[in-house]
């Protein structure tokens, strides 16, 4: 007998959503709300960076590089602590963490001192967006998946509008110490909401309780992961999409703005501003589009990455083929909203890991996917500043670096995506076949 629509869900322990998991949600996502203006806060400080801690390009790009290796480099062992211990504990530890770093990045008196910082800072960040991924799969229907993905990375950009718009003001109107101290107080409220409110899962949702697990197991889940195209397909979409505007946004887009483009910095602010409101309008579409129409994921990341290579391929060769000084404002602002839908597409690899993985290896697959567009933001930062500093502040050649990494990334995604389409199909044809099967 084929079970209702209702008990098959029971059946598969599909969560029921619902206003209670919106409210422990938003209790989760505020973590990684305020992670996001951290993690970007050095976007709108660079040139201030430059003068306090009297660095150069290649330094100063070491602030971010730093940052993101410690994110990159978390990201497994952070699935796997999620796994473990669940989300509440995690996000705890992450939250204390990036409140100590950005504390001490307000107060450091020195280079290295402030290098330090950065690092405690992206180790609680990598804490976060794992969690808050493994909380919606807890909390939701598995189809409300893609949406409640996409809210988070448009949450996450929401807290990069708060950086461009609110810390740059407070940076310039109060001063480092204060800027940066003050918004430290914000890690420390959603560190009272998670105590206080946040819940693993919902009543009568409980995972099984973990046995024993060593090294062995951990050898097992990642590997496990690994082995499924779809984990990998994922890690190289995520690689391929996100970086463009990730580089931009937390730290080389001002200076390019600035420096390169002859901009204010209130102009060049209202451009990185008009990429945070793109991705936030963006992300809304594609989360909608790929709920709908899974097959939808591959064309919209791939003619995403498509978009922002053409568009930079454009802004670099302007002032070259037009006999200009620099690009025109259309253009800045045409490139500047192209390349707000790089985060809302880079969060299309976590659709890819998704169903490619059991529930006990989401947070593992997540961590794994979610390192690709750290890699590759860490490789292009430090790319851009090392090309900066070698060829006099020529920032076309050193944005040229961009092109590099998306087409290494693109020929991934094309050597992967029939292997991972065809155990994804293997993989629902089974489930139905088992639902199917369920005795009544």
């Amino acid at each position: 007998m084929t079970p209702s629509p209702a008990s098959a869900a029971g059946l598969r322990g599909d969560p029921p959503g619902g206003r209670r998991a919106t409210a422990v949600w938003a209790v989760g996502v505020s973590v990684y709300f305020v992670a996001v203006i951290f993690r970007t806060s050095l976007g709108v400080a660079g040139l201030d960076a430059v003068d306090r801690f009297h660095v150069g390009a290649s330094a100063l790009s070491t602030f971010s590089i730093l940052q993101l290796l410690v994110y990159a480099g978390m990201q497994i062992p952070v699935g796997l602590l999620v796994d473990r211990l669940g989300t509440k504990k995690v996000l705890t530890m992450g939250a204390v963490l990036f409140t100590a770093g950005q504390l001490g990045f307000a107060f450091s008196p020195s280079y290295g001192t402030a290098l330090a910082s950065r690092a405690l800072l992206g180790c609680g960040d990598a804490l976060t967006f794992i969690s808050v991924l493994r909380l919606g799969t807890r909390w939701f229907p598995a189809r409300r998946g893609p949406l409640v993905a996409q809210l988070a990375g448009l949450v996450g950009m929401a807290g990069n509008l708060v950086s461009t718009l609110v810390l740059s003001r407070l940076l310039h109107g109060l001063g480092w110490t204060a800027a940066f101290g003050g918004s430290a107080l914000a890690g420390a409220v959603v560190l009272l909401l998670v105590t206080l409110f946040l819940k693993d899962h919902p009543e009568g949702f409980e995972p099984e309780p973990p046995a024993h697990r060593g090294a062995a197991y951990v050898r097992r889940q990642i590997a496990a992961s690994w082995r499924e195209p779809g984990t990998r397909l994922g890690l190289w979409v995520h690689f391929t999409t996100q970086f463009p505007a990730m580089v931009f946004l937390l730290l080389w887009g001002l200076p390019f703005l600035v420096e390169a483009q002859g901009l204010t910095r209130a102009t060049a602010g209202e451009l990185l501003t008009l990429i945070v409101l793109s991705n936030m309008a963006v992300g809304l579409v594609y989360g909608q589009i790929v709920a709908r129409h899974h097959e939808a994921r591959l064309p919209l990341a791939l003619g995403t990455v498509g978009a922002t290579a053409l568009m930079w391929a454009v802004t670099l060769s302007y002032p070259t083929l037009a006999s200009a000084d620099r690009a025109p404002m259309w253009l800045l602002v045409v490139l500047c909203a192209v390349l707000g839908a790089c985060g809302p597409a880079s969060m299309i690899g976590f659709d890819f890991a998704r169903p490619a993985n059991p529930p006990e290896r989401q947070g593992t697959a997540s961590g794994i996917t979610n390192m690709g567009g750290f890699v590759a933001s860490m490789t292009t930062l430090f790319a851009i500043g090392v090309l900066l500093d070698a060829t006099g502040d020529n920032y076309t050649v050193a944005f040229c670096a961009l092109f590099v990494l998306q087409a290494v990334g693109v020929s991934q995604i094309l050597r992967l995506r029939r292997r991972a389409a065809r155990r994804e199909r293997e993989r629902l044809v089974a489930s139905r076949v088992e639902t199917v099967h369920v005795p009544a």
